[in-house]
């Protein structure tokens, strides 16, 4: 039985901090993000801008409200590096072919690039971790950090990332 389907007791309302995991995660996330930031600086770009490429990237023809859903950003936030990544020709809008009105984002050539640049970068880090864990760590990596994520949205990251190792880790976290 998971701790989520245990009944609550007063002990796991308020379980004792884990400061050294929350370090660690906090410390894990500024070195894999550091990799990305020194090359997005190259370009006069911060994390934001990362973000919107990467899901632009991997999700040719998403809409700016769906892409507003995915980053749980407000619109004001997006549209300043929206714009940026336009004029600079990273990324370009479309109209919808079934409404004309309706802007479809795409990466452009020079924008898919740099999403992949980025990407690679990351990856050797998640790869060197990878090797020192064993046969399992990917699968067992992709389970807790499925389990991170609120219990309403991991069929909607599942469905969003499309990789095979998100079912098998779905399944493990269940397990």
């Amino acid at each position: 039985m998971h701790s989520e389907d245990q009944p609550h007791s007063p002990a796991a309302a308020n379980p004792a901090p884990m400061y050294e995991m929350i370090e660690l995660l906090y410390f894990a996330y500024r070195d894999f993000v550091g990799d990305a930031d020194r090359l997005l600086e190259t370009y006069g770009f911060g994390r934001a801008h990362h973000r919107v490429l990467h899901f632009v990237a991997r999700h040719p023809g998403l809409t700016i409200a769906e892409l507003l859903d995915i980053l749980a950003i407000t619109k004001q936030s997006l549209n300043r590096v929206l714009k940026e990544l336009v004029a600079q020709d990273f990324i370009e809008a479309r109209a919808g072919a079934e409404d004309r009105r309706q802007r479809r984002l795409h990466a452009t050539g020079k924008g898919g690039d740099l999403a992949l640049k980025l990407a690679r970068a990351q990856t050797r880090r998640l790869a060197a971790a990878m090797r020192c864990l064993g046969p399992d760590a990917k699968s067992d990596a992709a389970a807790f950090l499925l389990e991170m994520i609120d219990r309403q949205q991991r069929a909607r990251v599942l469905a969003l990332i499309g990789a095979p190792i998100s079912a098998d880790a779905h399944v493990r976290a269940r397990s």
